[in-house]
């Protein structure tokens, strides 16, 4: 089993800046997964960005450009910085671990951007 506790949402300006943190607890398999989805209301959950355990990253479309995702293996954490942010971000932000066929979530962390 894995634990993920987010943190760092909540409400920011449009245009300002926020930094989620996911912590991963219990059994890490390597090589792993970790990534930020979005459920913004009435729609579906989508890939935000993931890193993978050597570093290389995927990108949104809507996001590419303004958020970078970064890890430390050390401490099991992913995070995600988002700059230059929009209305249309505002959505509950899930942690994701992936690793061998295995999934877990985050409770989810609720991002508003709003003036």
């Amino acid at each position: 089993q894995v634990q993920l506790v987010e943190s760092g949402g909540g409400l920011v300006q449009p245009g300002g800046s926020l930094r989620l943190s996911c912590a991963a607890s219990g059994t890490i398999l390597s090589p792993n997964t970790m990534g930020w989805y979005r459920q913004a209301p009435g729609k579906e959950r989508e890939l935000v960005a993931r890193v993978f355990s050597g570093g290389s990253a995927n990108y949104a479309e809507s996001v590419k450009g303004r958020s970078t995702i970064s890890r430390d293996n050390a401490k099991n954490t992913v995070y995600l910085q988002m700059d230059s942010l929009k209305t249309e971000d505002t959505a509950v932000y899930y942690c994701n671990f992936l690793a061998w066929g295995r999934e877990y979530w985050g409770k989810g962390t609720l991002v508003t951007v709003s003036s």
